[in-house]
């Protein structure tokens, strides 16, 4: 049955149709428009990643009896909760961290991610004999210690080796995340920084997050400059140039009381502490570095 309109309806009907026609209407003009508004939409940045809430999980495994003493002392300046939910970090996620070192941020990460954690590390065979081999088979071998006396919480930790000279960290797009603390300066001084950044670009999914901390010079420093410290401005070029766009930036390891002029670089500062025994008031005034923490998406 045919539809009946109410009377009511009439008088907005005829308003509609006493629009300009079609015949009217500039098809050339609105073609331009919306070839502008296309033009506009694939120049502008796309809005910020949205970070995740902070996990319940991660304030558990801060709060762990298995972390070191000396390390939990350290997170008023490392500030894991919030360097962590800023990069997004999640529990579910695969998460690469490159070079863990001592292992600070591994006591974390590993018991929160489970299987979702691989600490990437230099593989000893790809160094030349010496003391760059050395020091990455004592690296790798203490972090696998740190594992094993641990089963618990670290016996679903993965770890990877990697050549520095052609680095690969997993297979293509298998991580939602990478993240590297206070590394960048050292790749540098080794001429290999592109190629770990292009390696962190390949294991990343599309929309996959890379986060950065490292220690921030006051400006531009030169690739062999020994002080600890990289232009913030250097490292975002770093990332760029990969393929990675920056999303945000964050002040939450900002240090204003470091001056960034000691005799030792950042290794005057604790917690290394390279300095004569009675400046040693002065330097804990400082505090640790100052440091730029950087959030990456890879497109």
């Amino acid at each position: 049955m045919a539809a009946r309109l109410s009377p009511l309806l009439f008088p907005i009907l005829l308003a509609a149709c006493a629009g300009t026609p079609a015949a009217d209407a500039d098809p050339e003009g609105d073609a331009a428009a919306r070839a502008a508004a296309a033009a506009a939409a694939a120049t502008s940045p796309p809005p910020p990643l949205v970070a995740n809430a902070p996990d319940p999980l991660l304030d558990v495994a801060l709060a762990g009896s298995w972390r070191s003493p000396e390390n939990a002392a350290r997170d008023v300046y490392r500030n894991p909760r919030e360097t962590l939910t800023f990069f997004g970090i999640g529990s579910g996620q695969t998460v690469v961290e490159i070079t863990p070192g001592g292992g600070w941020y591994a006591e974390v990460l590993a018991p929160w991610l489970r299987d979702g954690y691989v600490a990437a590390v230099v593989d000893p065979q790809a160094q030349p004999e010496g003391r760059s081999r050395d020091y990455a088979a004592r690296s790798k071998d203490g972090l696998e210690a740190l594992f094993a006396a641990n089963p618990e919480q670290f016996r679903e930790a993965r770890v990877v080796a990697y050549d520095p000279k052609a680095p690969v960290f997993g297979a293509p797009g298998s991580a939602d995340a990478v993240v590297t603390f206070r590394n960048v300066h050292n790749w540098r001084s080794s001429g290999i920084a592109e190629g770990m950044f292009k390696g962190f670009f390949e294991v990343l999914r599309p929309g996959g997050v890379l986060g950065v901390v490292e220690h921030r010079a006051a400006g531009e420093v030169a690739d062999d400059d020994r002080s600890g410290y990289v232009g913030q401005n250097q490292v975002i070029a770093l990332a760029e140039a990969a393929g990675f766009r920056l999303d945000a930036t964050s002040e939450v390891n900002a240090n204003p009381r470091d001056t960034r002029d000691h005799p030792n670089g950042v290794w005057t500062l604790p917690p290394t502490n390279n300095h004569d025994a009675e400046d040693r008031q002065q330097y804990e005034a400082i505090g640790e570095s100052d440091r730029m923490t950087l959030r990456f998406i890879r497109p």
